[in-house]
């Protein structure tokens, strides 16, 4: 990829982080996952769906030293009202900070030390009237998707969002058309280039291992290994909190 090259020659880093998201239990899926991570050196943050995870995931987690677990919402359910995206915590409601709670309480429950405590807001939305509790609950960082606006998604919340995306939502599910993934990728390390967007902000690279097809598990495997392979560095987001 020419502008890897570009970010080469001025020594430019380039810090990347690999996030999947819906886990509730060990399956072939992230067997497979956990082996590509292993393969790639490069650790995955596991989003897990805190009241439907399985008491056998925290003993996977702990013998696989690239997974790092996360807090994938509460129960992964939309609390949209009708004709609105789908949000489990991006629209106003009474039960939306004591969810958040319970998710803690679980994954502290589940995982004991060995989780970090960033919130992943299901389907990525979160209203921005919670951000300003969560860091009093106890979390200390957020995960949205695209390029951040601040460092600091409210107090105390770092945020270090998601980037790329393989899966075609709208379009069956399969793999986004690869020009046009390699058209993002090129768009957004220019864009990091140019300081239009946070160069700082680990670019993240966000995945769904549940529902991949061979095309998508190729790809990502492609991508991550080009990208590590043309000076990007992996980034371990326990690190990066610290």
């Amino acid at each position: 990829m020419a502008e890897l090259s570009i970010w080469r020659a001025e020594q430019r880093q380039l810090p990347i982080w690999w996030r999947d998201d819906d886990a509730i239990e060990p399956t072939p899926a992230l067997d497979r996952l956990t082996k590509m991570a292993e393969t790639l050196h490069l650790p995955v943050h596991l989003a897990v769906i805190p009241k439907h995870a399985q008491d056998t995931l925290p003993t996977f987690c702990a013998n696989h030293e690239t997974v790092v677990p996360l807090v994938h919402g509460w129960q992964h359910i939309s609390h949209a009202p009708d004709g609105q995206k789908k949000a489990e915590f991006g629209h106003p409601r009474d039960t939306a900070l004591a969810d958040a709670e319970r998710a803690l309480t679980r994954m502290n429950a589940l995982f004991g030390k060995d989780f970090l405590p960033m919130f992943v807001p299901p389907w990525n939305r979160v209203g921005a009237s919670l951000l300003p509790e969560l860091a009093p609950l106890g979390y200390t960082a957020l995960s949205t998707y695209l390029p951040r606006q601040s460092q600091w998604a409210a107090p105390g919340l770092a945020q270090i969002n998601t980037h790329i995306d393989p899966i075609f939502w709208r379009g069956g599910r399969g793999l986004v058309p690869p020009d046009d993934m390699i058209a993002h990728i090129v768009q957004l390390l220019q864009d990091r280039r140019q300081g239009i967007t946070d160069a700082s902000e680990p670019m993240g690279f966000l995945t769904h291992h549940l529902v991949h097809d061979q095309d998508i598990w190729d790809f990502t495997q492609s991508c991550l290994a080009t990208l590590l392979d043309g000076g990007a560095m992996a980034a371990d987001l326990r690190t990066v909190l610290a």
